[in-house]
């Protein structure tokens, strides 16, 4: 039974059938394989036997994120956030029902993935649903503590670090990745009623909230986004030994990574800082010279 996120909760038959570990192994796969993302989850250059447990993570990831921003209804979507924490509470004390939870179950206990993390995650997906506006600089990288730095310490962890100095280095490129999508995706983030462009940032260069959801790009604007990138350009640098502190394999998925990132950096750089008028995107091109880069860097 494939069904995406906000089709599972609404079907009765699959909420309530029992899941087994084979049936659950397939949905999760399925589900990393055939959403709408634009990178597959699971890199060809990672090991095989790793593939399977993080369709597992990812399919935690996806169905938190889905239930924040695909239900739309912010009620329902607390209550459904809820829910799957309550069902993180279940798979940790070995009472798993929910195939995601069926198949992560497994992952978890093998390579010790703490609970914090996965709970963090569900924390951000609930916090965009009852925090729109951004004050400074400091809230804003505070969301990134729970949003996006789980992501990258449960990738070392399914790799097999869990150290300190290695989290850190992560964490930094996580929350970078994370800037350079927000900076990307503002007119789509509007559409949400959500803007992270910190607020005094965008006060201090005469930008209103206004400018962005009517689309008007002034000189002002155009130097909060050259700010708000270099922000996201330190954090990329300050992030770049970790690669080097890792297998080589798991060094060139997080080089393609940081690339990528960076090449979203250089394209809005390139549109004079415009982001308003068109989002910037990677094409299939641009991917394939990113991996070619990141192979040169690591050979």
């Amino acid at each position: 039974m494939h069904l995406q996120p906000k089709d599972f909760v609404r079907d009765a038959a699959a909420v309530g059938r029992v899941w087994t570990a084979a049936e659950s192994l397939a949905y999760t796969k399925w589900l990393a394989t055939s959403h709408y993302e634009n990178f597959h989850v699971v890199s060809v250059l990672l090991p095989k036997r790793l593939h399977q447990d993080f369709y597992n993570v990812y399919s935690f990831c996806r169905w938190a994120d889905d239930l924040g921003d695909e239900i739309g209804d912010v009620a329902e979507s607390l209550r459904l956030l809820g829910w799957w924490r309550e069902e993180l509470d279940r798979m940790y004390a070995g009472a798993a029902s929910h195939p995601v939870f069926v198949a992560l179950g497994p992952t978890v206990r093998q390579y010790e993935l703490d609970r914090q993390t996965f709970a963090d995650l569900i924390y951000a997906f609930e916090q965009d649903q009852v925090k729109t506006r951004y004050a400074n600089w400091d809230e804003v990288l505070e969301y990134c503590v729970y949003s996006a730095n789980p992501v990258g310490r449960l990738v070392l962890g399914l790799c097999g670090y869990r150290d300190a100095a290695r989290y850190a280095l992560s964490d930094k490129t996580c929350t970078a990745l994370q800037l350079a999508n927000f900076w990307q995706d503002v007119t789509v983030d509007t559409g949400k009623d959500r803007v992270y462009l910190p607020q005094d940032l965008m006060a201090r260069h005469g930008v209103t909230d206004a400018d962005l959801f009517e689309r008007r790009f002034t000189p002002g604007f155009a130097r909060v986004m050259e700010e708000a990138c270099g922000v996201a350009r330190r954090l990329f640098e300050e992030g770049l030994a970790l690669p080097g502190m890792v297998d080589r394999r798991l060094a060139l998925d997080l080089r393609l990574f940081s690339e990528g990132g960076l090449a979203v950096l250089d394209k809005i750089e390139r549109q004079g800082w415009d982001v308003l008028k068109e989002r910037p995107k990677i094409g299939k091109l641009e991917r394939v010279g990113l991996l070619l880069k990141a192979l040169w860097v690591s050979a």
